[in-house]
């Protein structure tokens, strides 16, 4: 006679036992990765609605990320296969950077006139800027005798023009969305996924454009780019915008450097600023170039340098944003900064594209925490009211720089090499890292976050 079995020996209850404990585990897991996605368990006391956003914000910058990563890596590349010139390379970078500075500030008189930040953002970083991708990728199939360099250089202008223009709206609806006593841990944390990400996604389209060669692999790797742009497009209009602190709309009469001088820690950090941006741009766009053309590497070589990059940002954005919630973002910025000049210096000295990989570990890890400690020392020294505008003032003062500097990087190179333009570099960055070390101070309001309990 076969044992009785209780209602719990039965199969039927064990399959159900078995199914709950599944839900329960499947349960756990879709809160560990809500969590996560929403930038670590400090999120659980927040609300539903400043958690879902986080989670969007979450997804649109690892989407964004994988866009941006695929035109920093291969643009230059790409516009370097139609015919272009060093010159004309550095032309490209410096209309960039000027095209962008000239529609920052009307991008903050939109954001305090209409206050529709999202709408603002989505349609001009998020569309139009993100459109010119999939136009350049179909540049090449214009009809022969058409002048594509020309024609690739503007669609890269348009693209940074558009993308400055909701430049002011993303960064005033950015501060809203992320709590400021935890701004280090979440940036840190949505950066190392983007940082993973743009690794992944660098090195795949380096193989693509490797096997499928020159310019169809740029074409694909450029559309692929607008694909993935336009996800994180919809990601970020996803995200509840809310109602924003009264903008004070600044009057016509009032002239940029009269608002500058209310506040002259912020006039200082645009000055040093200035000279950081110009001396990076001497050298910026020409890494990628010099390593083609000079050292013979191809795009799949490329491509495995940004991914060494992306690897080295991951324990830099994991230690970088403690510290930055624990000593205040300015010490941080001050600790990189001083160390990345050396980076461009040690550019000039390799012979082959392998050497390049150590100063590419180092440069992931050191960026990631300049990055995150820059951004935050940013907001937290603008005036919350004058968010818009003195965000694109701000970024009126490093687009200009980076103008300048690409105009010069572009004839040094194209004059003395490539090796001279990362020397001036570097000594360039060097000065303005000790200029923002002895002249850069942080807001009283900052550091008294930055030591709170709360915080650490």
């Amino acid at each position: 006679m076969p044992p009785i079995l209780s209602k719990s020996d039965s199969p039927y209850h064990a399959g159900r036992h078995r199914s709950g404990r599944l839900r329960l585990r499947l349960r756990y897991l879709g809160r560990q990765l809500s969590s996560f996605t929403a930038g670590g368990r400090w999120t659980d006391r927040l609300s539903p609605t400043v958690r879902r956003n986080l989670r969007w914000f979450w997804f649109d910058g690892i989407l964004a990320q994988a866009s941006e990563s695929i035109v920093v890596a291969y643009l230059s590349l790409f516009i370097l296969a139609l015919g272009a010139s060093r010159a004309q390379i550095g032309l490209m970078s410096s209309l960039s950077s000027l095209s962008g500075a000239l529609l920052l500030l009307p991008g903050a008189a939109l954001v305090e006139r209409l206050g529709r930040r999202k709408c603002i953002a989505v349609l001009s970083g998020g569309g139009i800027a993100r459109l010119t991708l999939l136009l350049l990728a179909l540049t090449p199939l214009l009809p022969a005798g058409a002048p594509l360099v020309y024609i690739a250089i503007a669609l890269a202008v348009i693209r940074s023009a558009f993308g400055n223009l909701g430049h002011p709206a993303w960064m005033s609806l950015t501060a809203d969305i992320v709590p400021i006593n935890w701004r280090g841990r979440y940036f840190a944390s949505r950066n190392i996924a983007m940082g993973v990400t743009g690794m992944v996604i660098t090195y795949l389209m380096g193989e693509l454009i490797t096997r499928m060669g020159s310019p169809v692999g740029y074409q694909w790797a450029l559309g692929i780019a607008f694909a993935v742009g336009m996800l994180s497009t919809f990601c970020f209009a996803r995200i509840e915008e809310g109602n924003p602190a009264p903008y004070r709309v600044m009057s016509t009469r009032q002239a940029p450097l009269s608002i500058l001088s209310r506040h002259p820690d912020f006039l200082v950090l645009c000055a040093v600023a200035a000279l950081w941006n110009f001396s990076l741009n001497i050298a910026a766009p020409f890494f990628n170039v010099y390593l083609v053309e000079d050292l013979r590497a191809t795009a799949s070589i490329v491509g495995v340098m940004s991914v060494i990059s992306s690897l080295a940002g991951l324990p830099g954005q994991r230690l970088f944003g403690v510290l930055a919630d624990r000593w205040g973002p300015r010490r941080v910025q001050m600790l990189t900064g001083v160390c990345i000049p050396l980076i461009p210096l040690a550019w000039s000295l390799i012979r082959a594209p392998w050497q390049a990989a150590p100063l590419n570990l180092a440069g992931g890890f050191l960026w990631a925490g300049y990055n995150l400690a820059s951004f935050n020392f940013l907001l937290a020294l603008i005036p919350e009211e004058r968010r818009p505008h003195y965000s694109a003032l701000y970024q009126i003062v490093v687009m200009v720089a980076l103008t300048g500097g690409a105009a010069l990087g572009g004839f040094i190179a194209e004059q003395w090499g490539y090796k001279s333009a990362f020397v001036v570099s570097g000594l360039g960055r060097l000065t303005a890292a000790l200029f923002f070390a002895r002249f850069v101070r942080q807001p009283r309001e900052s550091e008294d976050r930055a030591v709170s309990p709360e915080a650490t």
